[in-house]
């Protein structure tokens, strides 16, 4: 790692140098799901999922579907369906050694998001699972979430980085694909051209 010069270390120095939130700021988080807070989550087609084992190895997950996967059971309780993907299994890993996981959830096109935070269980209840299908295919497990922080996020980091405005985006060009990347990093022996091909397949036909 880069050798830096000048490392804060102490919560009262972060204070100092960026000041204290206002207190609407420092109170806007509950310890429940709200009407807004459904409402959004009932209109985002997106989150992305955060754990970390007991070591400190951290992940964080994207989930996408169509807006509304994520269930909502009651003030307290989220359901994530599990759907098709490499197997890599990394949050339900996490979550068997420490169930502590944060979310945010995210509406193209809207500049705030939704910060939740619980503990996370891995589930394979049928009567839950059935009603997360799409096309016909229920997922295999869910992670439930025992909700205990939710907040709205400002949307500066938004509008900071233009993320809604497409004639703002960088240029595509140059960004290496998913099968240039596992080509180059690892040992097979399979030209990129079939690699992408596969990847491009699988996208295709293995949603769900």
């Amino acid at each position: 790692m880069y050798k830096f010069k000048n490392i804060v270390t102490d919560d009262s120095a972060i204070t100092r140098i960026l000041g204290s939130p206002h207190p609407i700021a420092a109170n806007k988080h509950l310890d429940m799901l709200d009407k807004h807070s459904k409402t959004f989550i009932a209109r985002s087609p997106f989150v992305l999922v955060g754990s970390s084992d007991n070591d400190g190895n951290f992940d964080i997950s994207p989930k996408g579907d169509p807006a509304g996967f994520v269930a909502v059971l009651d003030d307290h309780t989220l359901v994530i369906p599990e759907r098709p993907g490499n197997k890599r299994a990394d949050t339900f890993h996490n979550v068997l050694k420490n169930p502590a996981v944060g979310l945010i959830f995210m509406i193209p096109g809207h500049k705030e998001t939704l910060r939740v935070s619980g503990k996370a269980l891995i589930i394979q209840d049928e009567d839950i699972l059935s009603r997360l299908a799409v096309k016909g295919k229920v997922p295999k497990l869910g992670i439930a979430i025992d909700v205990t922080e939710v907040f709205f996020h400002c949307a500066k980091c938004i509008v900071r980085s233009k993320l809604w405005k497409p004639e703002e985006w960088p240029t595509l060009k140059g960004i290496p694909t998913i099968a240039e990347a596992i080509s180059d990093n690892s040992n097979t022996k399979i030209p990129k051209a079939i690699l992408h091909a596969a990847v491009v397949a699988d996208e295709k036909l293995n949603l769900y």
